[in-house]
């Protein structure tokens, strides 16, 4: 089974109560906040800075109690995904989107029985999820996805896009991102998360930037439901990686035009450590090393295969793996309710060139897709704490 599931499931696992509270008086709250910076000279040649509020708790965000549970009731019923994101399946164009994401009944045979079958269980959810977004999408179409090399390349379950889930399109006017992501923030993240500032902030501000996209995704899980509210901006990227013995200085905080990351003041009155995380993800047609950190690194230990920080006390870096062609790198704060862009900083050296370009279908919402990554970045290290 992929990882993110496994990650999902812990999230039921600790949604049992707001806080669960282990040895050192460390806590683990239902409340997420992630930064993630992706660099992809291998898919899509595009440099993605998002910042992810996620819970598990519909008093976090809000969900319509009446609405998650008709949601729950349905198992075919993979997720719910509000975006303005640009082309959001194929054929739709300049408009905003909601896709109620069903998982396909092997008995429906033929397109016309998957397209009917699944209108129908859309339709009678359509009117509930627009009366929460305070919308009004209208039906557009019932795409069938038939792919799922993105979810192999980035390691995703599949419930966003992948072979064996249908999308079920509703489309409505296209809605700038700074007024869209204000308005559903206002309605469904507690005033509490608001005004405790941190990461939340830093999306506002993000909203703002000219290519900026929002994505709001409620996903039932076995036991809670995952309400997860995204910001991200993505240009081509600038970082050439194709000289092998080339020395790349990474500045990450740069692509979010910051210079400290701040923690949410939500955490203020507990010791959640792991609850802030920033991720960075670089995917490059050849190999590449980490050098020259400026930040701490911080020891592991391995469990299931994953490298678990073996003191979450004090920040610092962990990267898993540091080299290779998809190189991934969390940094924790530890005590600490702030992180510098200098303690962030770190180099990229070339090792031997290779090709292995992958091909990929332009018609999935790649980073729709990595929405789901970053439930990854704020639960990765929970199942290896919990153990």
């Amino acid at each position: 089974m992929l990882k993110i599931i496994i990650l999902i499931m812990c999230i039921g696992i600790i949604g049992s109560s707001s806080n669960l509270v282990y040895s050192q008086e460390i806590g683990l709250s239902t409340f997420q906040e992630s930064a993630q910076l992706i660099i992809d000279n291998k898919i899509t040649n595009k440099t993605s800075a998002s910042i992810t509020l996620t819970s598990t708790n519909i008093q976090e965000i809000t969900i319509l109690s009446e609405l998650e549970q008709k949601i729950r009731d349905n198992k075919r019923i993979q997720a719910i995904v509000l975006t303005n994101e640009n082309d959001c399946v194929l054929g739709v164009t300049d408009q905003s989107c909601i896709l109620i994401n069903i998982e396909r009944n092997p008995e429906d045979k033929g397109i016309f029985a998957i397209q009917d079958n699944t209108r129908i269980i859309s339709d009678s959810y359509i009117d509930g999820i627009n009366q929460m977004f305070d919308t009004d999408a209208k039906f557009f179409q019932v795409y069938i996805h038939t792919s799922a090399e993105s979810n192999k390349v980035l390691d995703t379950s599949g419930i966003i896009s992948g072979t064996g889930i249908i999308s079920a399109v509703y489309t409505m006017p296209m809605e700038a991102t700074d007024s869209m992501y204000e308005k559903i923030s206002t309605m469904l993240v507690s005033k509490q998360i608001r005004d405790s500032g941190g990461f939340y902030n830093i999306a506002r501000n993000l909203a703002t930037e000219e290519n900026a996209k929002m994505t709001f995704s409620i996903i039932p899980t076995e036991s809670k439901t995952l309400s997860q509210l995204r910001v991200s901006v993505s240009n081509p990227t600038e970082i050439a990686m194709e000289k092998s013995q080339t020395d790349i200085k990474i500045n990450p905080l740069q692509f979010f035009k910051i210079k400290d990351l701040n923690r949410s003041e939500y955490f203020s009155k507990g010791n959640y450590p792991l609850n802030s995380i920033f991720q960075i993800v670089i995917l490059s047609n050849e190999d590449k090393t980490i050098s020259n950190i400026n930040g701490n690194i911080i020891p592991t230990q391995t469990i299931d295969g994953i490298e678990i920080p073996t003191e979450i006390t004090k920040k610092g870096w962990v990267f898993d793996p540091k080299n290779g062609m998809q190189i991934q790198g969390k940094y924790i704060f530890g005590e600490s309710t702030s992180i510098n862009e200098n303690e962030l900083k770190f180099s990229l050296v070339g090792n031997n060139p290779q090709s292995n370009q992958i091909e990929f279908d332009e018609s999935i919402v790649v980073v729709i897709i990595i929405a789901i990554v970053s439930i990854g970045a704020a639960i990765f290290y929970l199942k290896g704490y919990k153990k």
